[in-house]
């Protein structure tokens, strides 16, 4: 089609095989589209496209993405309020006949089985942040590899700080539960493939997962996290893990843990025989 739709907080570039989706940023804008700025959205990604009527006098486009095409769809589970869906675009009512004119040129483009889920991603995950701030820790990822949880002393319970810092590869990870933090018990939960852990648990009390809270891990920072964490993931799972492979290496980090289980050692929480045992295992990573 080779057309531009502008819309209210954001602008549709129609390409011959795909939508690119670009993001307006401003006050009204959701902090949400701030962070994702643009995407690309193949139309093999796409089931239906929708016209409804919209708030105050609006109609909207909404572009119905497949079960298993995107990431930031398949984390957020159905959490996002509308006015959030990154998929739906907003036109002034008098444009109601350009809208639905683009909504039968994007219907007759879609793929025979767009009503089946795909067999991986088709959507890139966001690019950012990778790192934010949770009630009880700071949750970082290294973009690829590795998911970090380090735990604030004021925050994190004492099952969480008795654990210490947690580590984890994404090739030990089967998936990632995102939980809103504009829903009460918000947080970002990691499962692992061997088991370990417990789903059940409380995730204040699971080293696992991160708490939310008011300030604390918004949508706008875990969500677009969460998904680039879980296309690492679902990119892994192709990928055999080598037998005794090692994190990178990190003597800045190993000497932090040192310093962290020190602190637990001092403070009682760990016995003499456990923490010298635990400071051979760090010491043997450098």
């Amino acid at each position: 089609m080779g057309d531009v739709l502008a819309g209210i907080h954001a602008t549709w570039q129609f390409e011959s095989d795909a939508i690119v989706i670009r993001f307006e940023r401003g006050i009204r804008t959701p902090r949400l589209f701030g962070v994702l700025r643009e995407r690309r959205i193949p139309h093999e990604a796409l089931a239906s496209v929708t016209l409804a009527p919209g708030k105050r006098g609006t109609v909207v486009l909404h572009a119905v993405p497949r079960a298993g095409a995107d990431p930031l769809v398949e984390a957020a589970a159905g959490q996002l309020q509308e006015g959030g869906d990154p998929y739906r675009i907003a036109l002034p009512v008098e444009r109601e006949a350009q809208a639905a004119y683009y909504r039968d040129e994007l219907r007759a483009l879609l793929p025979a089985d767009a009503t089946e889920p795909t067999d991986g991603f088709l959507v890139a995950a966001p690019e950012g942040p990778q790192s934010f701030k949770a009630y009880d820790g700071k949750a970082s990822f290294d973009g690829s590899a590795e998911v970090a949880f380090r735990w604030s002393r004021t925050g994190a319970s004492s099952e969480k700080w008795r654990a210490g810092d947690k580590f984890y590869s994404v090739q030990e990870l089967s998936g990632v539960e995102w939980h809103s933090p504009e829903a009460p018990n918000g947080c970002l939960r990691l499962l692992e493939r061997d088991g370990h852990g417990s789903r059940a648990a409380h995730p204040e009390q699971d080293p696992a997962s991160v708490v939310f809270g008011l300030g604390y891990g918004p949508v706008h920072e875990s969500l677009p996290f969460a998904a680039a964490v879980l296309a690492a993931i679902r990119g892994s799972a192709r990928v055999p893990a080598l037998p005794g492979a090692a994190r990178p290496y990190d003597p800045a980090g190993v000497a932090e843990r040192i310093r962290h289980l020190g602190e637990l050692h001092q403070a009682g929480l760990v016995t003499d025989e456990e923490f010298s045992c635990r400071k051979a295992e760090l010491l043997a990573e450098l």
